[in-house]
């Protein structure tokens, strides 16, 4: 049985959420392909809002196929992937189809072996134990989707959006994905990465030990310009070279990139929940003003202070 470019096979789980099984029906639909919707198994399947959905068609029906598509699916941890769903993907794979897992759509195609040895992300929130089970797999964390060619995988919810439409635009040009972009009223294509979208949480810092005494000392005090690294190591009585020392083996980062990220941090809540101009943003975090401010919240945020304002402000 030939695969066709003009068929997008959609496989459905058990459980998954509603906006992602949504995602790639919508975005082909009004693209003008024709969908086949496929369940994992016959009859109604659950949501995560509750709603029972029936696929039309059976899994063989995805043989057509020239793009599987497999939209979310059911939170880790859940009943195991069924053989039948993993034959589906592998057999698209091996006939020479593009196959996508969309959020945690991901996890079903590292279960099914077509990950290792590539790139491949999913949501935020799962990534730690993604990488844990799927050692094979080079986890990228800080973008929308990934791009292997034959294997295409997104970040969470709404990132299926954005590898739809690259699909779209990969595949059948910018016309095509600019007039589904349009009829669906989003943005052809987003800048950034979904570290824009992240939570970062202070930690708890346990009391008595040097390196969470410093954390705290420059959590206080993000916003003095002479807060620096020799200033932290002053604040808990090491030297330099043995502050930064033990700083790396309890982070495993720098103290001047940790410090550097709470500063963005702290920029990125004030942008997001005042109506301060960024160079004011800037230098209550701790930078001279905007421009320093931008290249650093740019690699940390993935994009810069103005975009991010634009999404993210409070109404």
């Amino acid at each position: 049985m030939s695969r066709s470019g003009t068929v997008i096979g959609v496989l459905i789980g058990d459980g998954a959420p509603m906006l992602e099984i949504a995602v790639a029906p919508r975005v082909f639909g009004v693209a003008g392909f024709e969908v086949r919707t496929a369940g994992e198994r016959p009859g109604p399947l659950t949501t995560t809002a509750g709603i029972a959905i029936t696929a039309p068609h059976p899994l063989d029906a995805l043989d057509e196929a020239g793009v599987v598509i497999v939209p979310g699916w059911r939170a880790p941890g859940g009943p195991p992937v069924g053989a039948g769903v993993l034959d589906a993907v592998r057999r698209a794979h091996d006939d020479g189809a593009t196959v996508v897992g969309l959020c945690l759509g991901a996890f079903v195609l590292a279960e099914a072996g077509l990950l290792d040895g590539r790139r491949a992300t999913t949501h935020w929130r799962h990534l730690d134990r993604f990488a844990a089970r799927f050692p094979d797999v080079s986890v990228v964390g800080d973008v929308l989707y990934v791009d292997e060619g034959p294997i295409v995988t997104s970040a969470g919810s709404a990132a299926g959006l954005d590898a739809c439409l690259h699909l779209l635009r990969r595949d059948h040009g910018p016309e095509v994905a600019n007039a589904a972009a349009r009829a669906l009223v989003v943005a052809p294509q987003r800048a950034g990465g979904q570290a824009q979208f992240v939570e970062h949480p202070v930690p708890r810092l346990p009391a008595g030990d040097a390196v969470a005494d410093a954390m705290r000392f420059a959590l206080d005090r993000l916003d003095s310009a002479e807060l620096d690294v020799a200033a932290l190591a002053g604040a808990v009585h090491l030297s330099r070279r043995t502050f930064d020392r033990r700083f790396r083996q309890a982070t495993g980062c720098s103290p001047l990139q940790w410090l550097l990220t709470q500063r963005v941090l702290r920029a990125q809540h004030l942008l997001s929940t005042t109506d301060a101009a960024v160079d004011a943003v800037a230098r209550a975090s701790g930078f001279a003003d905007g421009v320093a401010l931008r290249p650093h919240f740019r690699r940390v945020v993935g994009v810069p202070p103005q975009t991010y304002r634009a999404s993210f402000r409070a109404a």
